[in-house]
């Protein structure tokens, strides 16, 4: 039987506890060479400004093999639905059953998050207590709850482009609205960048000693960016998968093509850190930077704990496929 899981299946399940630590172990997973992880294929239409992504990902210990079809169409946001879609396959990596069907968009959403609460939680420096977010959509709520699952932040400082955007955010989490994304990155020891911005929207010169960064926003493409070239030439950059940022990361991309740095400043991968085969933070003063594309391989630790769940609670539709 094939499960299926929509998504107030999913919110009924989810919660970040538990995808925090399946996300740091998928990570860990693959460091040690325990999953499978290949470059995303991309596709788009001619003429159309839309691109459909296959996130793929094996992994022996959750005995699952997924995909997710993404689907980023930036034009559904004036026809007001959202600009990315998804949908994930989960079959068994031991018998190739086809064991659930899930909706995508509240699992990434939960995922992302997740990924950056393990990174902050490897990299930030010690007593970081200044939370700053320059975006103030769904994706910062989620980060809101995450990396205070991971830090005691004291204090959260946001910006958005739209004003009415950051003050029903700061409603909902006490966060203070401040005028510009500058001040926002000179005030904060933690910061997320969650915007679907082409152009930069941080830059490397407001960067204060000590900072960690969690770039999430920019959609997998290779001409869109959140960090100017100076911020990631002065970061300590940690990729989720060197596979995936040298094949649809603009933050990675374009300062490689002006020259500004190398392939070996992308060359420490997360899971990497989390098992100590790469260092983390080196010092109090280094800034470092998460480059969060986020990858198949955690949407795969996301559907093992919510076939699981769902199982247990009797939750979701069992649909026979081959019926």
């Amino acid at each position: 039987m094939t499960l299926i899981l929509t998504r107030s299946d999913v919110l009924a399940l989810i919660s970040f506890p538990e995808v925090i630590a399946a996300v740091r172990s998928a990570h860990e997973d693959l460091a040690r060479g325990d999953a499978v992880l290949p470059a995303p294929p991309s596709m788009s239409l001619p003429g159309s400004g839309s691109a459909f992504l296959v996130m793929a990902a094996a992994s022996k210990s959750a005995d699952l093999a997924t995909v997710k079809l993404l689907a980023d169409v930036p034009a559904n946001r004036e026809r007001g639905l959202p600009a990315q879609r998804s949908a994930i396959l989960a079959v068994s990596a031991d018998d190739g059953r086809c064991e659930a069907l899930l909706d995508g968009g509240a699992i990434t959403r939960f995922r992302t998050a997740a990924a950056s609460a393990v990174a902050t939680a490897a990299l930030a420096r010690p007593g970081s207590r200044v939370l700053g977010l320059v975006g103030a959509g769904a994706l910062a709520l989620a980060h809101v709850e995450a990396l205070r699952a991971v830090m005691p932040f004291g204090r959260i400082v946001v910006w958005s482009r739209t004003e009415a955007t950051a003050r029903a955010f700061a409603a909902k989490t006490g966060a203070e609205v401040l005028a510009s994304a500058e001040e926002v990155v000179k005030t904060a020891d933690v910061l997320c960048t969650l915007t679907p911005s082409k152009d930069p929207i941080v830059e490397g010169k407001w960067f204060r000693p000590g900072l960690h960064v969690n770039a999430v926003g920019a959609p997998p493409r290779a001409d869109h960016r959140e960090i100017d070239t100076e911020g990631i030439r002065k970061a300590r950059v940690i990729v989720d998968s060197r596979l995936t940022a040298l094949h649809e990361s603009g933050d990675v991309l374009i300062p490689l093509g002006e020259g500004a740095i190398g392939p070996s400043h992308f060359e420490d991968e997360l899971g990497e850190v989390l098992i100590g085969a790469r260092p983390g933070r080196t010092d109090s003063r280094q800034v470092t930077l998460y480059n969060s594309l986020g990858v198949g391989l955690q949407d795969l630790a996301a559907a093992r704990l919510l076939i699981d769940a769902a199982r247990l609670r009797g939750l979701g539709t069992e649909i026979d496929l081959a019926g």
